[in-house]
């Protein structure tokens, strides 16, 4: 019985240890695209840290938090990849749509890894993922600071984008703010469903919304 009891332990702490390296890169369904809302995340921990991207200079308003591979049940992170890791230069050119480097190599890092691509071609991906959506331009010239159903902005992207639906945008709030919108997409970056476990939209009935800087 000991000795079963050690081969069990030994077993379960073997597994635990492979588990933690994380999953093999590329195997995942979609992509769900993040876009914050830069002045949200200012205000409830960018300024705290005195973080350059809430400077107006910048004039951010959606940013891109990541591009992130899916599974129709569960996600992957810290995958397993042969993959040589970005350099600075690279994560600090992603800067104009991301808010920082850091965040760019956080991402590469946690979802990057696990999409299989080179460190080039992923940024390159979420560069362009970026850009094929259009971010509402009326939601960039808010009057002032306002209170907005989550439906309001989900709305907006629908209709400033032709490809997408209801079922593949979602909207997540933070702190009592709209905090970012995700987008469903497929590996070639086409607008899809999301899956039921992502498709969980913000349960407030309304939430703050800062105007741009």
């Amino acid at each position: 019985m000991v000795f079963l009891i050690r081969a069990f332990a030994a077993f379960f702490a073997l597994s635990a240890v492979a588990s933690a390296e994380g999953e093999r890169a590329g195997d995942f369904d979609y992509y769900v695209m993040a876009l914050s809302w830069n002045a949200s995340w200012c205000e409830r921990e960018g300024d705290a840290r005195g973080a350059d991207q809430c400077d107006p200079k910048h004039d951010h308003g959606f940013t891109l938090h990541g591009l992130w591979p899916q599974s129709e049940q569960g996600w992957p992170s810290y995958c397993r990849t042969s993959k040589r890791d970005p350099s600075r230069r690279m994560s600090g050119e992603m800067t104009d749509i991301m808010g920082s480097s850091g965040l760019a190599w956080y991402q590469w890092k946690k979802h990057g890894r696990c999409s299989g691509l080179s460190d080039e071609d992923y940024y390159r991906l979420s560069r362009h993922a970026y850009n094929s959506v259009n971010r509402p331009a009326i939601l960039r010239k808010l009057p002032r600071d306002m209170d907005l159903p989550p439906s309001v902005i989900e709305d907006a992207f629908l209709e400033a984008n032709d490809g997408l639906n209801a079922d593949g945008v979602t909207v997540a709030c933070r702190g009592g703010y709209i905090a970012e919108v995700r987008i469903c997409l497929t590996r070639d970056l086409k607008p899809r469903d999301c899956s039921y476990e992502v498709r969980r939209d913000c349960s407030a009935k309304s939430a703050s919304m800062p105007m741009m800087r």
